[in-house]
């Protein structure tokens, strides 16, 4: 049996047909347009790939030069990551939400963190965001991961012994995580920096830890030195009384 809407369709004249084509007629044109638009947005996000990759590669070559105090180069390498940033950002200016993506952020939170890291432990100023040109969100997440930086700075000064320069960075280790701990909004906001501060804390004191064993263990040294120096004193005394 021919349904009710069958029967509509068998008795529709072609001439309807054509004017549905002709309504369709500029489908072609509308795809051509669509086409060219995802072009050149792939174009985008695959440059931006890319440059986000030698950003963070730079970044970390910036980061292992000034541990090993090689300071021309860790500055030239955070300059050069500096520049990446600075294409992706113009780059980027019209695809808000490939700038926003996940790889794009990441590989700036990486520069804001070697940045942030050789300033700390050459004593320089602390950049800001607004110096730095990044998001808030970016900057504390970067901001966040040099506290590691610094505990890794602390530990390699603790291998020839206590000193106050170590002191000086735990001091930043301590003023960055009481920053942060301020910082209570949502993960959606601040690009999930709670998770990375409850880590801050644990590396904080652990460091703490680190620090009070190698200040009592030179002052056990000293505290051995100068007996030492009391009982050669006591015995060169004793051998010259005995000459007498």
């Amino acid at each position: 049996m021919v349904t009710t809407a069958l029967r509509a369709v068998l008795n529709t004249p072609f001439s309807h047909f054509g004017n549905i084509l002709e309504f369709m007629k500029n489908l072609p044109a509308i795809a051509e347009k669509i086409h060219q638009a995802l072009e050149v947005r792939t174009l985008a996000r695959d440059r931006a790939l890319a440059n986000a990759r030698q950003v963070t590669r730079h970044a970390a070559q910036a980061i292992r030069a000034i541990h090993r105090e090689e300071h021309d180069n860790a500055y030239e390498q955070l300059e050069q990551s500096r520049a990446l940033v600075r294409t992706m950002q113009s780059e980027l200016n019209e695809f808000s939400e490939l700038y926003y993506a996940g790889y794009t952020q990441d590989a700036i939170k990486e520069f804001v963190e070697a940045s942030i890291t050789c300033a700390l432990i050459e004593n320089q100023p602390l950049p800001s965001p607004d110096e730095l040109i990044v998001e808030n969100a970016t900057y504390l997440n970067g901001l966040a991961e040099a506290a590691g930086e610094l505990r890794r700075r602390c530990l390699d000064i603790l291998r020839q012994g206590y000193s106050k320069e170590a002191e000086r960075l735990l001091g930043c280790m301590d003023d960055i995580y009481a920053t942060l701990v301020t910082m209570d909004y949502p993960d959606a906001v601040t690009n999930g920096l709670r998770r990375q501060t409850d880590l801050i804390r644990g590396i904080v004191e652990r460091t703490r830890g680190d620090l009070t064993i190698s200040l009592r263990e030179q002052h056990l040294v000293e505290a051995m030195q100068t007996l030492m120096v009391s009982l050669d004193e006591a015995k060169k005394t004793h051998e010259d009384h005995s000459g007498v």
